[in-house]
């Protein structure tokens, strides 16, 4: 049997995204490779699948600015039903108002995804948003089926413990926030021992949505600007999350997090 970090890494190094997480010791050795470009694959769905155009492009920048990562300029639009999912280690879903139900040739092609190494983020508008509510339906079903693989342990979609490697992958965070803060928690779906997908309900990418003048289009409630900024530090965390290999909870950055917590 193959265990799931063998799988991980073959598809991330296919992709030549992988990068040992305690390999880390120092700021510039965050680089994933040179010449190796980062980017999203843009899940692409019946409902309303594109409501913020602008925000991964921006998150794209960010990340080039704030790490040593390569990046693409922009997501990768992707159809679920097509074999091109496998070329986008990290995908994202996002939408607004109900998602029709997906076929099952796309549940297929996630649920493959996800057991081979992928990773899924997931953003809604708001715990209440018809979208949520379709998104819950559609990771149930991808659970269940995943659930029958015997080479897994039972997968679970659960909150996130607040001590999750994932708000500590590079920014110590506490809590997500978005353009607004009605749920500050993430939910996710770990397949063996290995958190596969990520969920947040507070508009994450609604903060970081500009129009081409570069003017950001909403505002983040009650927080302002600075509840922008956490906003876009978990977007980083999720990439450094979704690239790294065999992060041990209490090892990740330790040099880096040991400076931020002496000031």
């Amino acid at each position: 049997m193959t265990h799931r970090w063998g799988r991980r890494r073959d598809f991330l190094q296919a992709a030549g995204l992988a990068i040992p997480a305690l390999a880390m010791t120092s700021w510039p050795a965050w680089a994933i490779g040179t010449g190796v470009q980062v980017g999203f694959g843009q899940l692409k769905h019946a409902g309303n699948w594109d409501p913020r155009p602008e925000a991964l492009r921006r998150l794209l920048w960010e990340i080039r600015k704030r790490t040593s990562i390569e990046v693409r300029r922009d997501a990768t639009f992707v159809d679920m039903e097509s074999d091109d999912i496998f070329q986008q280690p990290f995908l994202v879903l996002t939408g607004k108002g109900p998602m029709p139900e997906w076929s099952e040739k796309a549940r297929q092609n996630v649920a493959r995804h996800l057991r081979f190494g992928g990773f899924l983020y997931v953003d809604t508008p708001s715990p209440d948003d018809p979208f949520t509510s379709s998104v819950k339906r559609e990771v149930e079903i991808i659970r269940k089926s995943l659930k029958g693989n015997q080479e897994f342990d039972s997968p679970t979609f659960q909150r996130v413990d607040p001590q999750h490697v994932l708000f500590k992958s590079f920014f110590l965070l506490k809590r997500v926030v978005g353009r607004h803060t009605q749920d500050t928690g993430v939910v996710g779906l770990d397949l063996d021992k290995r958190m596969v997908l990520a969920m947040t309900q507070n508009d994450l990418l609604g903060a970081l949505e500009r129009d081409r003048l570069g003017n950001w289009v909403y505002t983040c409630e009650p927080g302002g600007e600075r509840q922008r900024e956490m906003a876009i530090r978990f977007g980083v965390n999720l990439i450094m999350y979704a690239t790294c290999l065999d992060y041990k909870s209490d090892q990740v950055h330790i040099p880096f997090i040991l400076k931020k917590r002496r000031r």
